[in-house]
């Protein structure tokens, strides 16, 4: 059976859905327990769904919104499971968030922030224009600009930023970031793990990542 992707709005998730999502996360690194879970339908507006053979196999919280009047989707908590057709996954809510964003915001260009632990979220913001941080570029003051937008918008410190390596230094509690594995490590560019040195993830730390998505590049999606 085909991968089957559907987008809800949060207020609309029952309890059986999010005891779902919960569980989903019960086998994976990062085991989001169902409070968790369920304050992510209080802090966001949409949760993209990935379901095979009816079984969950990821899932995203998110919202569609302008920033300074740029539109933009910030990617909120997310957990792809632990399978052989994650990065089909992965692709399949990316392709479902791009829908939403040209339907929203028609012949407009959108950023597109997230968080991550490690340099497989990366893989999140393959297809993008402009990605930041990226290997062999210095990031302008316009671009760290953003990272502190983001950073305030997903509610980091900004004592707990550092602007010019796009970084949040968590508080040891598990960090509402995208949790994914790829199915091929050995494809991660060394120097975009090299983003990650300095980045533990035992302490919740992140690692704030954006790119953008062209309006042409999003017609195709409409």
């Amino acid at each position: 059976m085909a991968l089957e992707v559907d987008t809800k709005d949060c207020n609309a998730l029952s309890d059986a859905e999010i005891s779902e999502l919960s569980d989903m996360c019960a086998e994976s690194p990062i085991p989001w327990e169902v409070g968790t879970i369920s304050k992510q339908t209080e802090e966001w507006v949409l949760c993209s769904q990935a379901t095979e053979n009816g079984r969950l196999k990821g899932f995203v919280f998110y919202t569609l919104e302008r920033i300074g009047g740029t539109p933009a989707i910030i990617v909120g908590l997310g957990s792809i499971a632990r399978q052989s057709r994650r990065d089909a996954v992965l692709k399949g809510i990316v392709t479902d968030l791009m829908h939403r964003a040209v339907m929203a915001f028609p012949d407009e260009d959108v950023i597109v922030g997230v968080r991550m632990q490690t340099p497989d979220g990366f893989e999140f913001l393959r297809g993008f224009d402009d990605i930041v941080p990226r290997p062999d570029h210095k990031a302008s003051g316009e671009e760290r600009a953003w990272g502190r937008r983001f950073a305030k918008r997903f509610g980091i410190s900004p004592l707990r930023y550092a602007d010019r390596v796009f970084t949040g230094t968590g508080d040891g509690s598990l960090p509402c970031a995208l949790d994914h594995e790829s199915s091929k490590p050995e494809s991660i560019d060394p120097d975009v793990a090299a983003f990650f040195g300095d980045v533990d993830a035992s302490n919740g730390d992140v690692l704030l990542g954006f790119g953008w998505a062209m309006s042409e590049d999003l017609a195709k999606f409409s």
